[in-house]
């Protein structure tokens, strides 16, 4: 794996690539106060897995949580830097990410899309950013600058999210989120987003991928995108929770793998 840092105007980021250099192009965008690092090995493919401006080792700078110009930015620095089209991947909050791209630049470098868990939304009442009871239990202690808050409200965030998981990647998870810090962790929710319009102009391949017992982002978030983006693929995971891809690895890396083919076809 090798680790690159780019530069988006003015803002260091880091990404994590590996993979055969000659293999599609797959940029991974992770969720709110996780890392690039989350992501499982998917040794077909050239991944680009992203850390986002505050998190992993990325820079944590003073502004730019609650503008989709600056996110989109940061998404399109790592496109330029990939330099072909690629598949973008989506989780959780990384869907937010990738429609504040969208909404800036259109399709332009994106061969097709992959939404997991994903919001595509955020702000009361926005049904592209439905919440579940473990996000909603998560607030706002998860938002506080007092640890003795803080840290249990992630630590039972992280364990929930995705039960089953083992504790040594649960801890993993909460040693990411607690590097990011408590003021990028409140920016990122005092947005108001619609992407209806967005969504409707996707005119690239589509993959949906949601968990039916997914309670941090409800299934119907997921429902709603696919609805709206034109010939959009949704895949239920029955019984699976918010992170398909570290819950059924080979069964996320396969439907991964089997959609890039279709793309590059």
């Amino acid at each position: 794996m090798q680790n690159t840092l780019l530069d988006a105007e003015g803002v260091r980021l880091a990404v994590r690539e590996a993979g055969p250099a000659d293999a599609p192009a797959v940029v991974l965008v992770h969720g709110w106060a996780q890392s690039g690092e989350v992501w499982p090995s998917l040794p077909s493919l050239r991944t680009y897995a992203l850390d986002l401006r505050g998190h992993g080792e990325s820079a944590v700078v003073d502004g730019g949580y609650r503008d989709s110009a600056c996110w989109a930015a940061d998404l399109k620095a790592v496109l330029d830097h990939v330099g072909r089209p690629v598949v973008l991947v989506g989780w959780s909050y990384g869907g937010l990410v990738i429609a504040d791209y969208l909404r800036v630049h259109g399709t332009a470098g994106v061969a097709g899309l992959v939404l997991v868990g994903a919001i595509t939304e955020v702000g009361r009442d926005r049904a592209g950013g439905v919440t579940g009871p473990v996000m909603r239990a998560a607030l706002p202690g998860a938002l506080s600058e007092d640890p003795e808050v803080a840290v249990p409200a992630l630590a039972r965030f992280c364990r929930d999210q995705a039960p089953g998981l083992g504790g040594e990647v649960v801890q993993r998870l909460l040693g990411t989120a607690l590097r990011v810090p408590p003021r990028v962790r409140r920016e990122m929710f005092r947005r108001d987003v619609d992407s209806a319009a967005v969504l409707k102009a996707v005119d690239k391949p589509t993959l949906v991928v949601h968990g039916t017992a997914d309670e941090v982002v409800d299934p119907a978030a997921g429902e709603y995108a696919a609805a709206l983006i034109p010939g959009a693929d949704l895949r239920r995971y029955d019984g699976i929770a918010h992170a398909p891809f570290l819950e059924r690895p080979e069964r996320f890396a396969a439907d991964l793998a089997g959609f890039v083919a279709g793309v590059a076809r």
